[in-house]
């Protein structure tokens, strides 16, 4: 059982404002740093000794005394200065998920499945708040198969000596529906020595948990054990466990550092209403716009192009930075709701949020997996092929998790889709992140790997520059680009004073590349913001869309587009988005309805915000 933490989230308000104030001593006896004006407040509940002695404040004095300081110091949330228990060295350990056999069928009519296999991995020792969030680990899918083979690692330093809980959960694929589960296999270790033997190759098979699949999984299972007798109904996994060593600090932090991975999720349907196109030969990405191919008769090849949206996996290699650890915003009350799945309207908004992030990262016979070696140059070029390196302007929002990916999607007012933009779906709704915002890529005329804002030479997209885009192949060499990345995120709102062990933690990842970080409210970085969408609009694709429009009617939409490419506005919100801000917001009841209801609309003058 995790020890108790003196200091709990409830105990902690942060803020916006810069002041001076002296910190309180946490359970460790450590007074934490004070950054982004955040110190620890005062405990407001007195030692349960003299508790019944004090008079209860009344709820009107309790509440008005919380509004005044949520106005003065800002509501909580942002940086959290909490640091980490202290705990043993723990051991780094490989595990390696070789496959399964026996699964059900989830498709009938193949009679396989798609399976993957979903790990938890929960430590003993104790966490910063009981909301951060277990180490995942994902494999890819294999498809059309009862008995995958995935022979997939998974290596994880700092795991206590104290032992481990490891829970696999197995699905069975089905986008755009929900995943079947096909079985769980929970694996217990006690306790971890020097001399561990943990389970070596070619691995032990395990018995998984049958009354934990879905129904109909469990049903074309128990159809095909009674046709065939020799079968069972309880699925199998092989896996093996080879312990490394000691780990290195910080031992409370259990973290991925392999294998270091990349994955591109593709959405056709988001793709459609945003309006993005993207080449449907991989290998024309590479290719400039007036590059030309020609079959084996000398006739030009044309590049064909289809609708999709890319959205981007990155698990880079821990440890993250301690000094990275931001939760949520509480600057509306129903926030916490939202996160804690609290009430009716923070349950339906939490799994609407979910339902986002699953339709954005979500995992279909299109996407693409891949490795890379961690922290050499090989994951800065990988890094650069995800974000097309300098091509069109792009600006991406992203979020780097406590683990280490990091995710991030193509951004902007153009695309009209707000969920692209809410950090809250970037991160799956998680308490606690390491950092958020946005950042966008430039490159250099010399490869200079320059991490200052105003680099010894000229830059694209701020200068038409020769020797890549828009009109000739990119450069390979990470040192002609640089990486200029900011804390621009309301939902999580990072601190400035962060911003160098981000910096720190994306040298360590992308060598060779040029990071420069930049406070969101630096006025260069956002004149270097509306350069970008300058270039976007002259270089790049300008992306349009129109909601809500089916696709017989998309082409009586074009002059409505016209109008909006110039003022660049952004899209109407769909029925349910805006029957997601009534939930939020009650006062948005009475537009609401006039939004969905035909032949309603505001009147003139009204917010539709």
């Amino acid at each position: 059982m995790a020890a108790p933490i003196s200091n709990t989230n409830g105990d902690r308000q942060a803020n916006g404002h810069q002041e001076t104030a002296a910190a309180t001593s946490n359970g460790n006896g450590v007074s934490p740093e004070q950054t982004n004006g955040a110190h620890k407040e005062q405990n407001g509940h007195q030692d349960h000794h003299d508790h019944h002695g004090l008079k209860r404040p009344s709820k009107v004095g309790t509440g008005l005394k919380d509004r005044v300081h949520q106005i003065t110091k800002g509501p909580p949330g942002g940086f959290d200065p909490t640091p980490l228990p202290d705990a043993p060295q723990g051991y780094t350990i490989r595990f390696i998920f070789h496959g399964a056999s026996n699964l059900a069928p989830g498709d009938f009519t193949t009679a396989s499945s798609d399976p993957f296999l979903h790990a938890t991995l929960k430590g003993s020792q104790p966490k910063r708040h009981k909301e951060d969030p277990d180490l995942v680990h994902r494999t890819r899918t294999i498809r059309k198969t009862t008995e995958p083979q995935w022979e997939d690692e998974w290596i994880v330093a700092n795991v206590p000596p104290t032992g481990f809980i490891l829970k696999c959960r197995l699905y069975d694929e089905d986008f755009p529906d929900h995943d079947d589960r096909l079985g769980n296999v929970t694996v217990k270790v006690p306790s971890i020595t020097p001399d561990w033997p943990g389970v070596p190759a070619p691995g032990r098979v395990y018995e998984g948990k049958k009354r934990v699949m879905s129904k109909r999984a469990y049903l074309a299972k128990a159809m095909f054990s009674a046709i065939n007798h020799s079968t069972h109904l309880a699925p199998l996994l092989r896996l093996s466990m080879e312990l490394l060593g000691p780990s290195d600090p910080p031992y409370a932090q259990m973290c991925t550092i392999g294998p270091t991975t990349w994955v591109k999720h593709f959405s056709p349907l988001i793709g459609r209403i945003a309006g993005v196109k993207v080449n449907t030969n991989a290998e024309d990405d590479a290719r400039v716009d007036r590059d030309e191919q020609v079959d084996e008769n000398g006739k030009k090849k044309s590049r064909t192009k289809k609708y999709d949206f890319q959205a981007n996996e990155m698990q880079l290699q821990g440890p993250v930075p301690p000094k990275l650890y931001h939760r949520f915003v509480e600057f509306r009350p129903i926030i916490a709701s939202i996160y804690s799945s609290a009430g009716l309207r923070g349950t339906i908004l939490n799994k609407a949020l979910h339902g986002q992030h699953r339709r954005i990262y979500n995992f279909n016979a299109s996407t693409e997996y891949g490795s890379y070696d961690g922290c050499t140059p090989e994951a800065s070029d990988q890094f650069l092929k995800l974000v097309h390196y300098d091509e069109g302007g792009r600006t991406f929002t992203y979020v780097l998790t406590l683990d280490g990916m990091f995710r991030f999607t193509e951004t902007g007012k153009e695309f009209g889709i707000d969920m692209l933009s809410k950090h809250t779906m970037h991160s799956d709704v998680e308490t606690y992140i390491a950092c958020s915002g946005e950042f966008f890529i430039r490159r250099l005329k010399k490869p200079i790997a320059s991490d200052d804002v105003h680099p010894n030479t000229q830059t694209h997209p701020q200068e038409p520059i020769p020797g890549g885009p828009p009109n000739e192949h990119p450069p390979h060499n990470p040192e002609y680009y640089q990486l200029v990345i900011d804390n621009d995120s309301g939902t999580y709102r990072p601190d400035k004073s962060t911003l160098p062990y981000l910096k720190e933690f994306l040298e360590k990842n992308f060598p060779g590349l040029g990071i420069v970080t930049m406070h969101w409210e630096d006025q260069e970085l956002q004149d270097l913001k509306e350069n970008q969408r300058n270039v976007k609009k002259n270089e790049g694709r300008l992306v349009n869309m129109v909601m809500n429009r089916s696709q017989s009617s998309i082409s009586s939409a074009e002059s409505e587009l016209d109008d909006r490419e110039d003022s660049w506005q952004q899209g109407h919100k769909s029925k349910r988005e805006t029957a997601y801000d009534a939930l939020e917001d009650p006062h948005k009841v009475k537009d609401a309805v006039k939004s969905l209801v035909p032949g309603m609309k505001p009147e003139e003058g009204e917010s539709s915000k």
